[in-house]
């Protein structure tokens, strides 16, 4: 019954179904042409929708304190590191994963944000009242500070805790100042050890998962622009320009792998758009992928073959993480708008897959939808 409901909300809210061919069936809650958006695409941003935002919201509410199934990643020491995930982990231990869990309480706080009106706006609050508890977040710390726990989440999970912590110090709402508050520990301790980090990392991680070392760099310079961290910003940015400023020739022909759910191309171009000004950006782009400019460029989406499977479906990330690459540069400079309409695909292929999506993909894509389409708002 729970299943049937959330594809009669997607039906309601997406305005598509999963017979039809979602790459040409934009949103009914989106401003589009009249016709198909592959055929006569419109060069303007995917918006998020209240609606939409009472959909996805279910998404993290669902599993932000479901324990099983997990995946712990932990080295174990010894038999006493041994123990149950909200032992280990008492804020983030639901939704699969640590990183899953960090960035479904992100989702709650963004839509919140976004949108005070969201229906379940009190159920969100209370949820992350109980996880991000003062008491919690020391627990968490320690983990993080047990012998063989120095790497772990580098630097994915690292990435969107500070985009956590980010969204809390941009929220105005006391609520927000009590969580950024409960969190400041741990936030610390992350910035430290990117700081920590990125001088001993000779060379850049350059694949379509978690380790990728331009996703981690782009959130966390982020949260260094927002906070004012000169030194984790300078840090970030150094880095950056020694590890991908002579790059050349990104082989996007390569792309996807078999479950990327990052692009290791647009990746680095997020994290340069950032870094670079507009004349050294113009250059740079020239020798990394100068087929961005072409106003007929166009990239075919990542194709999922099994929802069910938890790799396969990484794909439908890849698609929200290119178009929020797309989204990003094309809002950051005129001459790329072309770009909307191939980003706008890519989100109008995966986006009516999330509600009513099994666990492997319903426990983290919502937060890749949210993130995609929040950028268009900034």
């Amino acid at each position: 019954m729970y299943r049937i409901l959330f594809l009669i909300s997607l039906l309601v809210v997406l305005g598509c179904n999963k017979n039809n061919d979602t790459s040409k069936q934009p949103s009914e809650d989106v401003k589009t042409e009249e016709q198909p958006l592959q055929e006569n695409p419109k060069e303007e941003p995917l918006q998020l929708t209240l609606k939409q935002a009472n959909t996805l919201v279910e998404l993290p509410l669902a599993c932000l304190q479901v324990e099983y199934p997990n995946k712990l990643g932990q080295t174990l020491g010894g038999k006493e590191n041994i123990g149950e995930p909200h032992v280990l982990h008492p804020t983030f231990y639901g939704c699969f994963d640590w990183h899953s869990s960090v960035h479904g309480h992100w989702s709650l706080v963004k839509l919140l944000k976004t949108f005070p009106d969201l229906e379940k706006k009190e159920e969100a609050k209370t949820k992350l009242l109980q996880n991000m508890s003062k008491k919690n977040i020391e627990e968490e710390i320690k983990y993080f500070e047990g012998k063989h726990n120095k790497s772990y989440e580098r630097t994915y999970g690292w990435a969107w805790l500070l985009k956590l912590a980010e969204e809390l110090h941009t929220w105005d709402d006391p609520l927000a100042r009590e969580l950024e508050e409960n969190l400041q520990p741990l936030t610390a301790l992350i910035v430290q050890r990117y700081i920590d980090f990125l001088p001993k990392l000779k060379y850049p991680i350059r694949v379509g998962e978690h380790t990728n070392t331009a996703f981690g760099l782009s959130f966390a310079l982020d949260y260094a622009n927002t906070l004012g961290d000169l030194k984790l910003k300078n840090s970030i940015e150094t880095r950056a320009r020694e590890f991908y400023a002579n790059d050349q020739g990104c082989p996007i022909g390569w792309e996807p792998s078999g479950y990327d759910f990052l692009s290791p191309c647009f990746e680095e171009i997020d994290v340069m758009r950032r870094v670079l000004n507009k004349e050294e950006f113009d250059r740079w782009i020239s020798d990394f992928m100068p087929q961005l400019k072409a106003k007929n460029f166009t990239i075919e989406v990542g194709e999922v073959s099994d929802r069910t499977d938890g790799k396969l479906v990484h794909l439908d990330g890849l698609n929200f993480s290119r178009a929020w690459v797309l989204y990003g540069l094309a809002k950051q400079y005129k001459e790329y708008t072309h770009l909307f309409s191939v980003a706008n695909t890519h989100v109008n292929y995966s986006l009516p897959n999330l509600v009513g999506d099994s666990y492997e993909g319903g426990h983290w894509l919502g937060s890749f939808a949210i993130y995609t389409l929040d950028v268009n708002t900034k």
